[in-house]
């Protein structure tokens, strides 16, 4: 049930990225003013969500995550309806902050309902739900802007929202801990393990939604042609295949820091070798696509144990705290690529900008963050 809601914000996040040649083209603005409502619904996602699942810290759990999907169902209805831009940012900015009130709790639910072994299961079967409204949700939408337009594509997801929610209604009533205060979250920065890791999730994030958001015009440009649909269907099929096995992979080997070490690597050798498999043939596109979505999907089920394990009586904080980490870098990622592209920058040399921010990502990850590691390590591994 909790991963039903995520798929339904899977679809949100991602498919406004195909959609956006439809969107641009139908507000009559261009490409890099329109991506910014992928701007606009991240951040709020990151930094809205945070302060209003705050105030309704009170609540119960099942209550928080209903009010959640109504503030996210209106707001895709209200991008289903906008008629100008500046419209079609708020109406973003609100189904932001109910995806952002409702993916922690949802984490942290699933979290809770588990033994600590079977945590790696949990958080990859609710991941598992963005990743499958990405590799379903989007090329049928795309599918279906292609005859209703992308407003179509919009009343599917509003849809997709109140299914979503009728199922929340369902769940039976569990406990978890309050959302935590921004301040609180912000606090748990102090520890040079837990910024490492965080810093990590937001180059992570800039990386791949910089790259994501103007897939349909690298491709347009690299490879002459407008295959966004299949595109993000290879993208997905990786992301739904990572996603699930990773939280497997990482209960058995109980090794989540050279986890995300091999998906680091294996998403920056994707994105670098995009533009020669583009420039080469179309079909090739196919095999690096499939990588850096299941890489890129799957790092973030062994940062979620990194910072589970660096703050381990506050497990909702980590898990949220990652959570915004991840969105507020989409959020700049989808901004910075715009603006790269509104510089005139080619659209093809977009993969070298975001490969080289995973390599940044990688380099910290065995420094920063492998140096607080050993060093919280330390007092436990001496002899007494």
């Amino acid at each position: 049930m909790l991963a039903l809601g995520t798929f339904a914000l899977g679809v949100d996040a991602y498919v406004m990225a195909g959609l956006l040649p439809l969107v641009a083209d139908g507000l009559d603005v261009s490409a890099s003013s329109a991506g910014q409502m992928v701007t606009v619904f991240t951040l709020c996602y990151a930094l809205g969500g945070p302060v209003f699942a705050t105030l309704l810290a009170a609540r119960p759990a099942k209550t928080v995550l209903g009010v959640a999907l109504v503030v996210f169902t209106l707001g895709n209805a209200l991008t289903a309806l906008a008629p100008t831009l500046g419209v079609l940012l708020i109406a973003r900015a609100v189904a932001g902050v109910g995806a952002g009130v409702y993916s922690p709790i949802a984490a942290a639910t699933a979290a809770g309902l588990t033994s600590p072994e079977r945590r790696g299961r949990a958080l990859a079967t609710v991941m598992g739900g963005l990743s499958v409204g990405t590799v379903v949700g989007v090329p049928a939408g795309m599918l279906l802007a292609s005859h209703m337009g992308w407003r179509g594509t919009l009343w599917l997801i509003t849809a997709l929202g109140a299914v979503a929610l009728i199922g929340v209604v369902r769940l039976p009533d569990v406990e978890v801990s309050a959302p935590p205060p921004l301040g609180q979250r912000v606090r748990a920065l102090a520890g040079g393990r837990v910024a490492g890791i965080v810093t990590v999730s937001l180059l992570g994030g800039v990386s791949s939604l910089g790259l994501y958001t103007y897939l349909a015009e690298f491709l347009e440009d690299a490879a002459h042609t407008d295959g966004t649909v299949w595109a993000m269907w290879a993208w997905g099929a990786g992301g739904i295949v990572g996603s699930l096995l990773i939280g497997p992979v990482v209960d058995r080997t109980r090794r989540p820091f050279a986890a995300v070490t091999c998906v680091l690597a294996l998403i920056a050798a994707a994105q670098f070798a995009l533009p020669a498999a583009a420039h080469t043939a179309v079909a090739l596109t196919v095999v690096p696509l499939v990588v850096w979505g299941a890489a890129g999907w799957a790092v973030q089920v062994p940062q979620q144990h990194q910072l589970i394990a660096a703050q381990p009586r506050h497990a909702t904080v980590a898990v949220s705290l990652n959570s915004s980490a991840v969105y507020l870098g989409s959020g700049i990622g989808s901004a910075l690529g715009g603006l790269v592209l509104g510089f005139g920058t080619s659209p093809g040399a977009l993969p070298y900008c975001t490969g080289a921010l995973t390599l940044l990502a990688l380099a910290l990850h065995l420094t920063v963050v492998r140096g607080a590691t050993r060093r919280s390590e330390e007092p436990t591994s001496t002899p007494s």
